[in-house]
């Protein structure tokens, strides 16, 4: 394990959740297209304190992502700033908790802070994690053709390149039929 299991989960989720909206390859696309929505996603994900509970909450989710899709272009100093600034805003006030199966980890906000509110702090506390260990580039944008999603390579060599849809397949089909029109050649 690169990091601790929380950070690892909260990491999935932040580019889980900035690959739901529409985008480079998915125009048209809106997986939260609505509060039903959202607060299935909020329990597949297992997310604890309030539910979301209004079309407010969505917007907020909605208005988010692009931030957290930001986030996944920044290095250095950039990236410190933007992290520093999702903490302040959304009053980051750390602390141990331990629920269900989940050891001990850090809630950084109110169980009954708003859902985009939790997700900006959460993503924050993990990117500190993920700052401290330098392991920023292990957040990538998929390497797939016509794809912008984002991925979080927690491989143990660094060679992740593709997020969780069929970019990984279409890539090897598509290597595979190129080296056997080669050999037919």
């Amino acid at each position: 394990m690169l990091f601790t299991a929380d950070t690892d989960l909260t990491l999935g989720h932040a580019a889980a959740v900035a690959n739901t909206g529409p985008g480079p390859g998915h125009e048209d696309r809106e997986d939260l297209p609505d509060l039903a929505a959202l607060r299935a996603w909020f329990d597949r994900w297992e997310w604890t304190g309030r539910r979301p509970s209004g079309d407010a909450e969505v917007e907020a989710v909605h208005a988010l992502r692009p931030r957290l899709r930001r986030l996944w272009s920044l290095r250095d100093e950039a990236l410190v700033e933007e992290v520093n600034a999702l903490l302040a805003e959304g009053g980051a006030l750390p602390r141990l908790v331990r629920h269900g199966d989940v050891g001990w980890h850090v809630h950084a906000t109110s169980d009954d802070a708003p859902i985009a509110q939790r997700i900006a702090v959460e993503v924050g506390i993990a990117l500190v994690d993920v700052i401290r260990a330098d392991e920023v580039d292990r957040l990538r944008v998929c390497a797939g053709e016509d794809c912008e999603d984002l991925l979080v390579d927690l491989s143990r060599n660094r060679s992740r390149k593709f997020c969780d849809g069929t970019c990984g397949t279409r890539a090897n089909v598509a290597a595979y039929r190129a080296r056997r029109a080669a050999a037919g050649s």
